[in-house]
């Protein structure tokens, strides 16, 4: 089953209703796609499965780094949960030298 990631869509059942008002149960799939992002604070690229609306969330936020680090612990994936922790690691660090 499609899942994305970094925001924790997944597929919705839905009812498609005809003008007789009869109820048929389909179901939406989100367009989650397996990307390589690249991460400036890791400086690497981060490969995970997002949505196509999630990329437009992101660059609309000011980068993957920014995006992933005020998205809730709750709706990460594992993958992306560690991510994440290297993330804030690295970030510690960079501001413990200055």
């Amino acid at each position: 089953m499609s899942r994305c990631e970094l925001t924790g869509k997944s597929p919705v059942v839905k009812n498609l209703v005809s003008h007789s008002n009869i109820k048929t149960k389909s179901k939406a799939l989100p367009n989650v796609q397996r990307k390589r992002i690249f991460s400036k604070t890791l400086n690497s690229m981060v490969r995970l499965y997002m949505a196509t609306s999630t990329l437009r969330d992101m660059e609309h936020t000011g980068g993957f780094d920014k995006f992933i680090m005020n998205q809730d612990d709750k709706v990460l994936s594992q993958r992306a949960m560690d991510i994440k922790t290297r993330i804030r690691r690295k970030m510690n660090k960079s501001t413990k030298k200055v």
